[in-house]
């Protein structure tokens, strides 16, 4: 799998603990039912710390962080701007104690697509909102296998293929994707273009198309 290379209309890169990419999960499904199109969905592990530090919470007070003050401010505006639209959806969207492995979870998006690619709705549903109400360990990988079978997918052969070559696939694209310009969730690919923010749905319906009449401005669709 390379970043860029695929077979569908369009690639959308999400990741499980990525407020962002849950709030974009249903509009970009109901893009891929309008258009009566196949999506290549993928995982992307975000290296959060990198870039805002990191920090941990007991019972809602922070035991542990090394973010700046400017830092913890761009954290609180980016759970309340997601959680507005998280809201809108009919969706509880918590901020997280900590900053989660969420690799098996994106493994889990892969898994699918790979076995059963009908069901990866169902994955999504069994995967985000709980997790965004704060009831799911998605670094437990007993707990990834039961979201797959929620969700109506084999998943007898998943904690292997987890440590084995799921793994190999994901750190082997997640090396990859900074290089290739992608850097945060969701982001959307199509001919060599990388838009980053479901405020470009507008935009990708407008080119997958066939782009008649002028080009639309960035919005938030539900």
């Amino acid at each position: 799998m390379k970043p860029l290379e695929t077979q569908a209309p369009l690639i959308v890169y999400l990741d499980i603990k990525s407020p962002y990419a849950f709030i974009a999960v249903k509009p970009t499904q109901a893009l891929e039912t309008e258009l009566g199109m196949k999506f290549d969905w993928r995982g992307l592990t975000l290296d959060i710390p990198s870039y805002l530090g990191s920090a941990k919470k007991t019972a809602g007070k922070v035991v542990a962080s090394n973010r700046s003050p400017a830092q913890w401010l761009n954290v609180k505006y980016a759970y309340k701007d997601a959680r507005r639209y998280a809201e809108r959806q009919g969706y509880i969207l918590k901020g997280t104690e900590k900053i989660w492995d969420s690799s098996l979870a994106n493994m889990g998006i892969t898994w699918v697509a790979e076995q059963a690619p009908e069901r990866l709705r169902h994955y999504f549903d069994a995967v985000y909102p709980p997790f965004w109400r704060r009831e799911l360990d998605i670094e437990d990988v007993d707990v990834v296998v039961d979201c797959l079978r929620t969700a109506g997918v084999d998943a007898d052969d998943f904690a292997a293929y987890a440590t084995g070559p799921g793994r190999q696939a994901h750190d082997s694209l997640q090396a990859e994707l900074h290089d290739a310009g992608i850097y945060g969730v969701p982001t959307y690919i199509f001919d060599n273009k990388i838009l980053f923010g479901r405020e470009h749905l507008p935009f990708v319906r407008w080119s997958l198309t066939g782009k008649q009449g002028p080009a639309p401005d960035m919005a938030y669709p539900l």
